[in-house]
């Protein structure tokens, strides 16, 4: 007959009591509240003892056995936690996890002390399983290491260029030294492309010419892409072509027509756009000069004025990927506010500050579809709450139907395994 498995809350005042696991203690005399280290396992300051308390009780539940089976920190940590978050007479008092000196989460007893827990733990666990929130927990873990770690970045690399893959490392509390580990997450999970900064994203280009729209693709372009306007464009110059269309196709405005003309005529080399590390960057490769701006995906706000100029023949950056995670964050901590994703281009005319954008000869949105995706999963609160599938576009792939749960295990081995 084999052993039987401990309860978790009888084992952990056990292991508070003990006092012998780095960073798990009591925190006031009543024993009511305590506090757990929480670091990322892919932190370069991470250390074995970070994550003692969860390889404690893998081995405890019986779950992992030293010597026979292969260490799993990711597993470990959200079993640990997921058992913790169905006790109804425990709640998370403080999240300290985003602390980049000292992780840390901090629990407290509800209504009792640690001293009814010590011997038989008999209390319920709540019927949903603390699922939704554990998804969301996810997700915010993830987005904070990717503010946390950003990817080094030494400066505009130059039109269409690719940064090479940073190497990562995984530490296993059984492991003395950190081991390399350069595909940390299974090659099947799709959302990996979503955010990893070595992947190419995917675009949505939509082209208005006075307001109404006269082109709409969504492509995959692993070395940018650049709008110009004739079929005739420079094609030695890196960048897939997008041509704008023929005013005369879509425009009865014979005035109108022939100023929107004019407009394509002098993109030349066309104005390129790329994504390098967490950063998109744009650049003017003619005469005619274009203003952006980030704002909704409906329309631009031309309340402000445009964020600034496309530089003529130089680099400049047009969206940080950083903002957008930390405005996110945000988002889903209770802010009214979504983040901005959507870049607008107004083309050959300045700015249409105070003045309504549909009047502007040529405009141009373009929508990195993983952003949206992104936002998308943030609203729906968790993969967890949809209903039924979700349809995933990402790059040049078929897209790729996933039922919830599939959709919410993708996210977690995300947040467990990776790091940004």
């Amino acid at each position: 007959m084999g052993t039987q498995k401990p309860r978790i809350l009888p084992w952990l005042v056990s292991q508070l009591d003990l006092g012998q696991l780095e960073g798990v203690a009591w925190l006031d005399e009543s024993r009511k509240r305590f506090r757990i280290p929480w670091k990322h396992g892919l932190r370069q300051d991470a250390q074995q003892e970070d994550f003692g308390i969860f390889q404690a009780w893998a081995e405890a539940s019986g779950a992992y056995t030293p010597g026979k089976d292969k260490p799993d920190l990711p597993t470990w940590k959200r079993n640990f936690r997921s058992a913790l978050n169905r006790k109804e007479v425990l709640r998370l008092a403080e999240d300290r996890s985003k602390d980049p000196h000292d992780p840390h989460k901090i629990y407290e007893f509800v209504s009792t002390g640690a001293g009814d827990f010590s011997q038989v733990d008999t209390s319920p666990d709540t019927s949903g399983g603390g699922s939704t929130s554990d998804t969301q927990e996810d997700i915010l873990e993830l987005l904070n290491d990717m503010i946390l770690a950003p990817v080094p970045d030494t400066g505009p690399p130059g039109l269409g260029v690719v940064p090479e893959h940073c190497s990562q490392l995984l530490l296993s509390p059984n492991l003395e030294n950190p081991m390399p580990c350069p595909n940390l997450a299974p090659p099947e999970n799709p959302l990996k492309r979503l955010l990893v900064p070595e992947e190419q994203w995917e675009y949505e280009v939509t082209a208005f010419y006075r307001g109404r729209q006269v082109f709409q693709k969504t492509i995959f372009c692993p070395g940018g892409l650049r709008l110009v306007g004739s079929e005739a464009g420079d094609r030695t110059l890196p960048g897939q072509l997008i041509t704008l269309p023929d005013p005369g196709v879509s425009l009865t405005d014979r005035g109108v027509m022939g100023y929107v003309k004019r407009v394509l005529s002098c993109l030349g080399g066309g104005l390129a756009l790329w994504r390098s590390g967490q950063r998109l960057w744009a650049r003017r490769l003619g005469h005619c000069h274009a203003y952006w701006a980030v704002g909704e995906e409906l329309f631009p706000d031309n309340g402000h004025g445009h964020d600034g100029e496309v530089p003529k023949d130089n680099d400049g950056v047009v969206f940080d990927l950083g903002p957008f995670v930390a405005d996110l964050i945000s988002f889903m901590e209770g802010s009214r506010r979504s983040p901005r994703y959507t870049l607008w281009f107004c083309i050959g005319e300045s700015w249409p500050q105070d003045k309504p954008w549909v009047k502007r000869l040529v405009m141009v949105k373009v929508v990195p579809t993983c952003l949206r995706a992104l936002l998308d999963m943030a609203r729906s609160g968790g993969a967890s709450s949809l209903e039924n599938t979700v349809d995933l576009h990402i790059s040049n792939s078929h897209p790729l139907s996933l039922t919830s749960d599939q959709y919410k295990a993708y996210l977690q081995d995300l947040v467990e395994d990776m790091d940004f």
